[in-house]
């Protein structure tokens, strides 16, 4: 691998420097802006948190100060943004592609094969989606030892907190210039984060170029947030008009963004899956469509870091090199050479299977002890994961506070780069980078999912 030279602008103050009688006023102004500004998630230890809007909120998980982040490797994220954004519309529209790239996970994984019955579905009757949405995160670690900067994976379907990520990045710039003589830093080194707004834009887009203004935009929601639409009430209550026109609840649906839907767990009976495909099968427009979702798979994410495969998809060699730069060693458990290298040094490889959301990652002595069960079970179900490349990012420091409690800690970051895509017919409407997330964790721990609590929402400050 190339090594990039590494970036010798000055970095923000060490907080582990940070004696405690600052971090404590940080810490107390920081909750004070959270209540404020809106920087608040429910509270799991409320019985009533979800069931009263505005009832029992408490502040997001966040870092007190930003992290450090080289300049020239955010710039990196940023162009390649729309690439991957034109790289999913692309795959997504060669079926044959997506059905034998996953044809052996759907032998052994019943959520894929369901995913991809429904879009066999979609290949039989020949639905042509005309007007296709994408709002996408790609997510990178930075990786120590090489200096490059690594996609772990692309995210097609409920990215995640883009509006919580922009009041991250106002916080820290508040902060910042609430204590700049204490905190030697430049708040403007932390760079502006519209992505709520940009998502919103798309979505307004997308529902305008749909052309009816009486119809709605549907969020299809988990059970438990008791809010907007679950999958069981849209089976309940949709139906499809002749003309292809969505009818829930009474109400015409223009746009449908999925917040649920990415895992097994979202689908308790076949009510959940029959909503799907009737979503499916509708003309309103789908974020994703079962073709975006399927592409932004972790076998697909695989197939495609293969050599000569991008080609299919892209033309331009600038763009397909770009890519290429940041993909992370990734390989299908039916390389036997990889196989058995990871079986030696497990510590080098993360074992994936095709889920989304945090905790399904396999690490460490579970990588060589998963693969051994898997050889002996002999049952093919080693096509369900795949090995991923271990990144090794930077071991850094941080003040993290959750629930008004906070704490230094050595932490690594995640980035994710947000991206906004639409197109009707043959012109693209909409295709651009559209904010960031950053996320921080304890260096100890593996997985790295702020919903799930293992990680705090942070923002980067650009060295």
């Amino acid at each position: 691998m190339q090594t990039q030279v590494e970036d010798s602008a000055k970095p923000i103050v060490d907080p582990h420097d940070i004696d405690a009688k600052l971090v404590q006023k940080l810490a107390n102004d920081a909750l004070v802006w959270c209540s404020l500004r809106g920087l608040l998630v429910g509270d799991r230890n409320s019985e009533r948190s979800g069931t009263v809007p505005g009832v029992d909120m408490v502040h997001a998980p966040v870092a007190l100060i930003p992290m450090s982040f080289p300049e020239s490797h955010w710039k990196q994220a940023c162009e390649v943004a729309p690439i991957f954004n034109e790289l999913v519309d692309r795959v997504s529209q060669d079926g044959e592609f997506l059905q034998q790239s996953l044809s052996r996970t759907r032998k052994v994984d019943p959520f894929t094969s369901r995913l991809l019955e429904i879009h066999s579905k979609m290949l039989e009757i020949n639905t042509i989606e005309e007007i296709r949405l994408g709002l996408h995160r790609s997510d990178y670690m930075l990786d120590e030892q090489t200096k490059l900067l690594l996609q772990i994976e692309l995210n097609t379907i409920s990215s995640s907190f883009p509006g919580l990520s922009c009041l991250v990045s106002e916080l820290h710039r508040s902060l910042l210039q609430q204590y700049r003589e204490d905190i030697a830093s430049d708040p403007n080194r932390i760079p502006a984060n519209n992505a709520v707004n940009q998502f919103a834009e798309a979505l307004a887009k997308a529902w305008n170029e749909y052309g009816d203004p009486r119809a709605v935009i549907m969020f299809v929601v988990q059970a438990e947030e008791r809010n907007i639409k679950t999958l069981a009430e849209i089976d309940a209550l949709g139906e499809l008009q002749q003309d292809g026109t969505l009818v829930v609840d009474g109400q015409a649906v223009a746009v449908i963004y999925f917040r649920a839907g990415y895992a097994p767990s979202d689908y308790h009976s076949e009510s959940e899956w029959k909503a799907r495909l009737l979503m499916e099968q509708s003309r309103a427009v789908k974020c994703p469509s079962i073709s975006y979702h399927l592409a932004g798979s972790k076998k697909i994410q695989q197939e495609l870091a293969k050599p000569n495969v991008l080609e299919r998809f892209l033309e331009n060699k600038d763009d397909i090199a770009k890519l290429r730069k940041c993909f992370a060693g990734l390989w299908s458990l039916d390389e036997s050479d990889i196989v058995k290298d990871a079986i030696d040094r497990p510590e080098l490889y993360v074992m994936k299977p095709q889920r989304e959301g945090g905790g399904n990652n396999i690490y460490g002595e579970d990588v060589r002890d998963a693969l051994l069960k898997l050889q002996k079970e002999g049952t093919g179900s080693d096509a369900a994961y795949i090995l991923m490349q271990r990144i090794f990012p930077k071991i850094s420091h941080s003040i993290l506070m959750r629930e008004g409690i906070s704490h230094k800690e050595q932490t690594i970051s995640e980035l994710g780069i947000y991206g906004t895509y639409l197109r009707n017919k043959t012109e693209v409407l909409i295709n651009q980078q559209a904010g960031y997330l950053m996320r921080t964790k304890v260096s100890s721990s593996n997985e790295g999912g702020v919903a799930a609590g293992f990680a705090v929402l942070d923002s980067i400050y650009l060295v």
